[in-house]
């Protein structure tokens, strides 16, 4: 139970703390050149600028800004960048961008030289002191280089998946000594069971699922976690960066395909009972939609509906800053934290759901792929 309120409390404060200390701030020193206030992010432009940014990775970790004596202030800490140069492997922390992201400010590491522009690292051509762009704002006289960052995301990844390895861990040795589950394990078995009698069981069927069973409480927990953790203050947007979607989609899309059983590839390559001439049509419609239709969709429902999610978030959050003057700041902080409040128990359903969706779609195609057609005609 010790695990269990420590994680409550940690889940309540993070809540709290949302409402009480988001700040938004700029997280580049290029606004103060243009304006007096410190950074801050007051119009609608800059809050939108900055919510578009907010959901982005990151190559460090800000918990929150302030400003003092006119200069804007970061709490966090740095994480190394890893970066694959024309001269080889370059790594450096991310501090030396100091909160940079406009490509002003340059590091130079092993003779080359590296800006940061819109969170992505660009090595700058051989002679070249500052970096140029054009009407587009894209670099002109630099390249990207392959990032291998750990990047906040990646930080996100890591520390849900020692903590659902620590969770589950207990749950298994307890299970080796009791038939019930004490403490935080009680909170976990239900969950666990849900996920193999209710998704794993019905979709994949009796005699497979078990095979499966792993695989898709992992997606479930790792999702899930993820989510709650994007609604705290830490700011973690992990399941809202398409890449990580992706790789979730891909990773069921192997499954399915490497399990797929005789039956599943003759019925979609070469489909009894019907004219041979329109089998090859088939075949191709049947191959976009296992290859590419299926997994696209997992990844972008998911990505789609996080994303959005964060956006309606920090947007009724900055109306305590783009209606100030019109409803004053009492009235437009109160109303900003009423909608936000709401919104965000919706958003605690959503990341339940978000992750059930992706979990059951995946049992769903799995059983399609391992289901004994013999057997179902």
């Amino acid at each position: 139970m010790k695990v269990a309120q420590k994680t409550i409390k940690f889940l309540l404060i993070a809540a709290i703390t949302l409402f009480t200390t988001v700040n938004f701030a700029s997280e580049s020193d290029k606004k103060q050149d243009n304006q007096n206030d410190g950074g801050r992010v007051n119009t609608k432009t800059e809050v939108e600028d900055y919510i578009l940014h907010h959901i982005k990775d990151s190559h460090d970790f800000s918990l929150f800004s302030y400003t003092s004596n006119g200069e804007r202030k970061h709490v966090g800490f740095p994480l190394p960048v890893i970066l694959w140069t024309s001269e080889g492997l370059v790594t450096f922390m991310s501090s030396e961008f100091h909160h940079n992201d406009d490509g002003h400010v340059i590091v130079e590491k092993k003779g080359l030289k590296f800006a940061k522009v819109h969170s992505k690292i660009y090595e700058l051509d051989k002679g070249v002191s500052s970096i140029n762009f054009d009407e587009d704002h894209h670099p002109t006289n630099a390249h990207k280089v392959l990032d291998f960052s750990i990047t906040k995301s990646v930080v996100g990844i890591l520390l849900i998946g020692f903590l659902l390895l620590f969770w589950f861990s207990r749950l298994a040795k307890q299970y080796k000594t009791k038939q019930i589950p004490t403490g935080f394990a009680r909170v976990l078995e239900p969950l666990v069971l849900y996920v193999r009698d209710e998704i794993a069981r019905p979709n994949i069927g009796e005699k497979h699922y078990r095979k499966f069973t792993g695989y898709l409480l992992t997606v479930f927990f790792f999702i899930w976690v993820l989510n709650l953790a994007g609604l705290t203050p830490l700011g973690f947007n992990v399941t809202g960066q398409l890449a990580v979607t992706a790789c979730l989609a891909i990773f069921t899309l192997i499954i399915y395909s490497v399990s797929g059983t005789k039956g599943y590839w003759m019925h979609m390559l070469w489909m009894p009972g019907v004219p041979v001439l329109i089998r090859p049509v088939l075949a191709i419609i049947e191959l976009a939609g296992a290859l590419l239709i299926k997994p696209f969709s997992l990844l972008v429902r998911l990505f789609a509906n996080i994303s959005a999610g964060h956006i309606v978030v920090m947007s009724l959050i900055a109306i305590m800053f783009t209606l100030k003057e019109s409803l004053g700041v009492v009235g437009a902080t109160g109303l900003s934290f009423v909608l936000s409040f709401f919104i965000l128990l919706i958003e605690v359903l959503v990341a339940f759901l978000q992750a059930y969706i992706f979990t059951m779609l995946s049992a769903l195609f799995i059983g399609m792929a391992v289901e004994d057609h013999a057997e179902a005609h």
